[in-house]
């Protein structure tokens, strides 16, 4: 079945289950000063953050165990603070496919000004987040594509949470202990990485 196909008739199906709507991707708008947060940033940080439209309370509806939507890991390019991240409906010129992209801490958390985010700090060795950091980077320069079947079996296409499993699993380390969330809906089911799988790790500290 066609991909792009799938994931809207996803949409249309949770859409009608949770009765709500808004847009899926919004500019960034936001005016807020986050020069406290970054003072505190180190490089294989991850920045959770809740987005206020459909995708993002699609998200957080159907993970109960948490509050966000979305995860990038923190990286230090080109002498600032950036986030790399697998996101869909977030492009950055015309023709631009959803896939692994990096940018700025303030647009990452600026597209949604209004929602909340958090800052946790993965407590693993200096050598293991060097290695996921790096892969990261790779991973935004080879543009690979966001995964719209959320398959963990494969990853030559990643959504965000996986993302985030996959370059820390290349340092050794499974920041998500193994945790899974099972869905049941026609278009989506299975086990999946959410938000929630990665914020109870013993692995994080959530500094904000």
């Amino acid at each position: 079945m066609n991909v792009e196909f799938r994931y809207s008739r996803l949409i249309i199906f949770l859409l009608a289950l949770l009765v709500f709507a808004g847009c899926s991707g919004c500019s960034s708008t936001s005016t807020t000063d986050f020069s406290a947060l970054v003072t505190k940033l180190e490089e294989g940080d991850l920045l959770f953050r809740k987005g206020t439209g459909v995708v993002g309370h699609i998200v957080t509806s159907v993970d109960n165990r948490g509050d966000y939507s979305h995860v990038g890991i923190v990286v230090r390019k080109d002498s600032a603070w950036q986030v790399v991240h697998a996101v869909p409906h977030e492009p950055d010129f015309k023709g631009d496919i959803d896939r692994v992209k990096i940018e700025s801490v303030e647009r990452f958390l600026g597209r949604y000004p209004e929602a909340s985010f958090g800052h946790y700090r993965v407590k693993i060795g200096s050598d293991s987040i060097a290695i996921a950091v790096a892969n990261a980077l790779r991973l935004s320069e080879q543009r690979v594509p966001f995964d719209h079947d959320y398959d963990l079996s494969d990853t030559s296409s990643l959504y965000c949470t996986e993302f985030v499993e996959y370059i820390y699993s290349l340092a050794g380390i499974a920041l998500s202990e193994g945790r899974r969330t099972e869905l049941f809906f026609p278009s989506l089911s299975g086990n999946y990485i959410m938000p929630s799988d990665l914020t109870e790790s013993a692995y994080l500290e959530p500094i904000y």
